[in-house]
């Protein structure tokens, strides 16, 4: 009697390396950092290290996040710094402004963050904070972060390229809200099989498992 099963090993491991580069076209939302994390490679982070935190600071800016390059825009003003000396946030001078972040170098498909809130002495506030990302394919998605916090993550990853970043803070019913953001993290996408490849994946090898369990009986 001869197996078959050494022969099926190596052909379901050069399927499931010919999937791997197949995705579903579409932005992804990750909500943990460490799950955002494992879904990317390459990533750079922006501290905002040498941000001024007692002044504003002209719009637009271009900064680096590893080695990446971004714009980042505020929408009337200029920015404001926030935070401490020991770690600067990014944050607008007016509390209804947005910061756009756009302009990516190097291909960039994955972008997350820190999003909250501050007030006007640059301290974190409570608050809702909502952003708007778009990718080379036309893909659009909102989120909102309902009472965000210093550690707050939202990340998001695009089967093309992420094209802009908008953050953008709910005004409460009273008082004001300025949008913030710290450890602006840019990375590379890896891509993940459609769920439809899974399924013929599974059917195949299904099917393969059979053939090998008949072969090993005649």
């Amino acid at each position: 009697m001869i197996s078959k099963t050494p022969m099926l090993k190596p052909f379901v491991l050069a399927t499931l390396t010919a999937l791997a580069g197949t995705a579903q076209a579409g932005l992804t939302t990750y909500s943990s950092q460490a799950s955002f994390l494992a879904a990317v490679t390459s990533p750079g982070v922006d501290t905002f290290t040498g941000l001024s935190i007692t002044g504003s600071t002209p719009s637009p800016i271009t900064r680096t996040a590893g080695s990446y390059s971004y714009t980042a825009a505020v929408s009337t003003t200029s920015f404001f710094g926030a935070g401490t000396t020991a770690d600067p946030w990014l944050s607008t001078n007016t509390a209804t402004d947005s910061i756009t972040f756009n302009g990516f170098s190097g291909g960039v498909s994955a972008i997350g963050g820190l999003f909250f809130g501050s007030n006007i002495s640059g301290l974190f506030a409570a608050g809702d904070v909502t952003l708007t990302v778009t990718d080379s394919l036309g893909a659009t998605l909102t989120q909102t972060i309902t009472g965000a916090t210093t550690s707050s993550f939202l990340g998001f990853t695009s089967t093309g390229t992420i094209t802009s970043l908008v953050l953008s803070s709910v005004q409460p019913a009273s008082g004001f809200l300025w949008p913030t953001t710290d450890n602006l993290t840019l990375a590379i996408a890896t891509p993940v099989p459609e769920a439809e490849t899974y399924a013929l994946l599974l059917s195949g090898l299904g099917v393969l498992g059979l053939v090998a369990r008949r072969r090993r009986t005649s």
